[in-house]
């Protein structure tokens, strides 16, 4: 496929700080293992919402579990309550600048074989699980009841789609897509459903059919 998922855009307060979080809780390599990059932007945009995709982390044990946990609060990260309930079995933590993400429990049958990041998990329609797997090329593994997930071939975490109800958005998303690809894909990307907002930065902006932005950077 020509479009290759390139990182996945946090926007920062901190990106050094941030940074540090994430790979000392992810370790230097995390690109082997999910085949694409964290990347830190600054932002001074206040964070005033729930944000529409976090990292699901998975556990082989409950100590495993446990650790996890630790190695996050001690980097700098914070319990946080989003509603969750005791019975379900993971952790829900947020990283220094309040962004989301839960540590799984041991015995995930739908993350397993998907390495230590099990999914990057989104708040979105069945409609853009479908524009996602075919604009990266990932087939779906999952769609049913509206949610959807898609794998790359390679392997590697699950990108997935909760389906409604909805978070509302207000304001441009934190944490964002970075796509890859000759920049004749950008074409084929608006006939898929996306919408394209403008140049910056060398980067084509662009909103994918539920209106989450993303952006392209065009190679030879």
């Amino acid at each position: 496929m020509t479009v290759t998922l390139h990182s996945l855009s946090f926007a920062a307060h901190d990106p050094r700080r941030l940074a540090r979080f994430w790979t000392g809780l992810l370790g230097p390599e995390i690109d082997d293992e999910t085949g694409f990059q964290l990347s830190f932007v600054p932002s001074d945009e206040p964070k005033t919402r729930q944000n529409q995709m976090h990292f699901d982390l998975t556990s082989e044990s409950l100590e495993d579990q446990e650790r996890t946990v630790v190695r996050a609060l001690e980097l700098g990260g914070r319990h946080i309550d989003v509603g969750q309930r005791p019975e379900e079995g993971h952790v829900v933590l947020a990283d220094p600048e309040g962004n989301e993400f839960c540590v799984i429990g041991p015995g995930n049958d739908f993350l397993a074989d998907c390495g230590f990041v099990g999914a990057v998990a989104c708040d979105g329609s069945q409609e853009v699980g479908y524009f996602w797997s075919e604009a990266l090329g990932w087939p779906l593994v999952w769609d049913q009841d509206q949610e959807t997930a898609i794998r790359s071939p390679h392997g590697g975490p699950k990108i997935t789609w909760g389906g409604p109800p909805f978070t509302p958005k207000t304001g441009p998303n934190r944490l964002r897509f970075v796509l890859s690809g000759p920049l004749s894909e950008v074409g084929r990307l608006v006939d898929l459903g996306a919408t394209r907002l403008g140049d910056r930065d060398g980067l084509v902006e662009m909103a994918d059919p539920d209106g989450n932005e993303f952006s392209f950077v065009a190679r030879a």
